[in-house]
């Protein structure tokens, strides 16, 4: 990739989208988790939220998906970075006056945010940790509102009449992103995380489903659930969670 390339790359997309999830999710959660409705009240009646929080999910898989298929990233802001440093050829390519789009200091935060395995769910997980944090009362409201949504991504990819309704292809992976973005932040926020055997998610179900699918789909969601969860290799996972799992 060359430095050209580079520059044009939509980082400003990118850091929107970081500061979207920072900032707006833990709005969204509060919206759809506080008050006095039950996560179930919330989920039937607040669909548009149900909506704009299942494509954030969808978003960030995504996201995370090309990065991994595109591990010569770092090398090629590493490369970058020391052009801008240097203020060289970068320069000569730009009408006078007029500062690179992505300088030197944006070049450095591009280069540890794409330093992570998966960046955009580490933001996300960070950021829905830090709401649960701030708001200890909706801890368990935000863990069952996450479960209950898994548990409905599941059964409705295990329905094949339903699946069979769905207007484009695209839809089923949609919902498999959903659902494995849903397990990611409920291990991040519940207390003894996802893995063990008094979750309220159904892990094996929904890796055994996954397993099931075609490589192309099924990989980047299983490898996002081995590398990016918070409690798979703890001792209260059970092994053959740990077994089902393994790279």
């Amino acid at each position: 990739m060359s430095c050209s390339t580079v520059k044009v790359l939509n980082w400003d997309m990118g850091s929107e989208n970081v500061h979207y999830n920072m900032h707006v999710v833990p709005r969204l959660l509060g919206s759809l988790v506080g008050g006095a409705m039950s996560p179930t009240q919330h989920l039937e009646q607040q669909q548009a939220l149900v909506k704009q929080f299942a494509e954030i999910l969808e978003f960030v898989l995504k996201f995370d998906e090309h990065k991994m298929k595109t591990p010569a990233i770092q090398n090629d802001f590493s490369y970058y970075r020391r052009i801008v440093s240097r203020g060289g050829l970068i320069n000569a390519e730009l009408p006078p006056g007029e500062e690179p789009h992505i300088g030197a200091e944006v070049a450095n935060r591009m280069s540890l945010f794409y330093a992570q395995a998966t960046p955009m769910l580490k933001v996300l997980s960070e950021a829905t940790s830090q709401f649960v944090n701030d708001n200890q009362q909706d801890l368990e409201n935000t863990t069952e509102t996450l479960s209950t949504m898994a548990k409905v991504c599941l059964r409705m990819l295990e329905n094949p009449k339903l699946v069979a309704q769905f207007s484009r292809e695209e839809t089923s992976l949609l919902v498999l992103r959903v659902m494995v973005g849903l397990i990611i932040l409920y291990d991040w926020v519940h207390p003894s995380g996802a893995f063990c055997r008094s979750s309220s998610v159904d892990v094996k179900g929904c890796v055994k489903f996954l397993q099931q699918q075609p490589p192309p789909k099924a990989e980047p969601l299983l490898n996002a659930l081995r590398y990016t969860t918070k409690h798979l290799n703890s001792q209260s996972t059970p092994r053959n969670i740990r077994s089902l799992l393994a790279a």
